[in-house]
C-alpha cells in the first residue's frame, strides 16, 4: 500500500471557515509543487468546481447516502492513485448528516480511516474552547480529531491564548488564519461562490506562514491499491452537455462510467450544434440555466436539434437544470424564454415563486434502488406535473418531485448518482 498524507477539514458546525481553509491548503500546496488530490463529503458540486480549478485534476464526491462504503472506499483509492497527497472537504458540521451521523464528514473519515482537521472559528472565544474541541476529540473514538486551525483570530496574544487551551488537552495545534473578510467565501444563488479572486494569493501566503502545513504532511496513512477500471464497451457516441455555469453540475465518477460505456464528447447548448446522426445518449446535467436563459434561446440550432433526436426516439437523460431546459419555457422576471419543447411544461424562476426544494432524494426504477439530491429554487407553473414513479427523502417519507418518462427521455429534478449503477439500465 502507498502511504502518503491524507486529512479531511471539518468543523463544529457551518460558517466555521472549512471552505476557505480547505481551498487555501490546496492552492498552497499545489502551488509548492506537490500533486493534491482534492474531495467533497456530500453531494455538493460547487464546492468540487473549485477544487478542481486549484488543483488541476477533478475532485471526487463522497457520499454515504448515495454511495456504499465499498464504493466509497474504491473510488477514493482510485483517485487518489499518483497523487502526492488527499485532501478532504467536509460539509456542515462534523457530525451533522441526514440522520444524525449518517451520512456525516464524521461517517467518511470512519470508512475511509482519515485524521481530522477540526477548524474552530474563534472570533470571541478564548480558553472556553478548550471544552469544545475536548468534547470533539472524545466524543466518538472512531473518528481521529488529529488536530485544530483557528479561524477569525485577532491577534497573536489571541492565538498565544487558544494554542494555550490546546496544550492543556493535549490537542495539536497546526495554526490559525487571521480575521479578514475579504478571505471568506462569498455566497451565490446556490451556494459558494467557486470563482476565483485576487485574494487567493494573499490567503495562501498567509497560511504559508501561520499555519503548520509540513506537520499536516506528516498525516500518512496507507492508501489501498484501486481497483482495474472497466474496460470501454460498445456504448455508442455520449453526447454531454458542458459548460462554465448553465450546464456544470456534474459528478466526475459520472463522466468517468460513461467513457467506460463508449465515446463521451461534450458541447455547450449556448452555442449552435446539431447532434451527430450516431448519437446514442444524451446527457443534460444540471447549472443555471435560468441564469442563461437569452443565450439557450438564441442557439435554435441546438434546441431543434435536441428536439428532433427525442423526437426519433434517442435516449435522453436529463436532471434538474437539464430537466428545465428540455421544457417548453422558463419564465424569469425579465421574460419568457422558449426552451426546447421536448417535455410540455413551463417552468418559472421568477424571485416572487422562489421555494427551496432541498434534501437526498431515493426512488424505484426499473427494479433498481436509485438515490440522488435535489437543490432548486425553480418551480413548475401551475400544478406539479405527475410522475412516473414515488419519489422520497432520506427518512422515507414522500415528496412531490415528478419523474418523467415520455418515450426515451428521462427527466427529474433529482440529480441521481448512477456511480454503481449502469445508467443505460434505465432505460430499459
Amino acid at each position: 500500500m502507498n502511504m502518503i498524507p491524507q486529512f479531511l477539514i471539518a468543523a463544529p458546525s457551518s460558517a466555521s471557515g472549512k471552505t476557505t481553509i480547505a481551498r487555501g491548503l490546496m492552492a498552497l500546496y499545489t502551488h509548492k509543487g506537490l500533486h493534491v488530490q482534492p474531495c467533497k463529503c456530500g453531494p455538493d458540486y460547487i464546492d468540487t468546481k473549485y477544487h478542481a480549478m486549484v488543483c488541476g485534476r477533478p475532485s471526487v464526491n463522497l457520499d454515504s447516502f448515495m454511495a456504499s462504503k465499498s464504493h466509497i472506499q474504491e473510488i477514493y483509492a482510485r483517485y487518489a492513485d499518483h497523487a502526492d497527497l488527499t485532501i478532504t472537504e467536509g460539509m456542515m458540521g462534523l457530525y451533522d448528516g441526514y440522520d444524525r451521523d449518517l451520512g456525516s464528514s464524521a461517517e467518511i473519515a470512519r470508512i475511509l480511516h482519515l485524521p481530522v482537521i477540526l477548524v474552530v472559528n474563534a472570533r470571541s472565544s478564548a480558553y472556553s474552547i478548550a471544552p469544545l474541541i475536548q468534547g470533539f476529540v472524545n466524543f466518538r473514538k472512531d473518528v481521529e480529531i488529529a488536530g485544530v486551525i483557528f479561524n477569525q483570530v485577532g491577534s497573536q496574544r489571541h492565538f498565544n491564548m487558544l494554542k494555550q487551551a490546546c496544550d492543556d488537552i493535549d490537542v495539536r495545534c497546526f495554526g490559525y488564519l487571521p480575521k479578514q473578510s475579504e478571505w471568506e467565501v462569498s455566497s451565490r444563488y446556490l451556494g459558494l461562490d467557486f470563482n476565483t479572486d485576487s485574494k487567493s494569493q494573499q490567503l495562501i501566503e498567509q497560511l504559508d506562514k501561520t499555519v503548520d502545513w509540513r506537520g499536516l504532511l506528516e498525516l500518512k496513512h496507507p492508501l489501498a491499491a484501486p481497483s482495474p477500471v472497466t474496460s470501454q464497451r460498445d456504448g455508442g457516441h455520449i453526447l454531454v452537455a458542458r459548460n462554465a455555469d448553465s450546464f456544470s453540475f456534474i459528478y466526475q465518477e459520472h463522466i468517468d462510467i460513461l467513457r467506460t460505456l463508449g465515446t463521451v464528447d461534450f458541447f455547450d447548448p449556448e452555442e449552435n450544434f446539431s447532434l451527430p446522426d450516431d448519437t446514442s445518449l444524451l446527457y443534460l446535467p444540471g447549472g443555471y440555466p435560468e441564469q442563461h436563459t437569452e443565450a439557450l434561446m438564441k442557439a435554435e440550432t441546438t434546441r431543434k436539434s435536441i428536439r428532433e433526436y427525442a423526437q426519433r426516439g434517442g435516449k435522453v437523460l436529463a436532471e434538474c437544470g437539464g430537466m428545465m431546459y428540455l421544457c417548453k419555457e422558463i419564465l424569469t422576471d425579465e421574460g419568457c424564454w422558449e426552451m426546447c419543447g421536448v417535455l410540455p411544461y413551463s417552468i418559472t424562476a421568477r424571485k416572487s415563486d422562489r421555494k427551496l426544494s432541498l434534501g437526498y432524494r431515493q426512488m424505484e426504477w426499473n427494479h433498481q434502488n436509485l438515490r440522488g439530491h435535489e437543490f432548486h429554487y425553480t418551480q413548475f407553473c401551475n400544478e406539479v406535473p405527475a410522475s412516473m414513479t414515488q419519489v422520497y427523502n432520506a427518512a422515507g417519507t414522500p415528496v412531490t418531485t415528478p419523474v418523467f418518462r415520455e418515450g426515451n427521455v428521462i427527466a427529474s429534478y433529482t440529480h441521481l448518482y448512477w456511480g454503481e449503477t449502469d445508467p443505460l439500465k434505465l432505460f430499459l
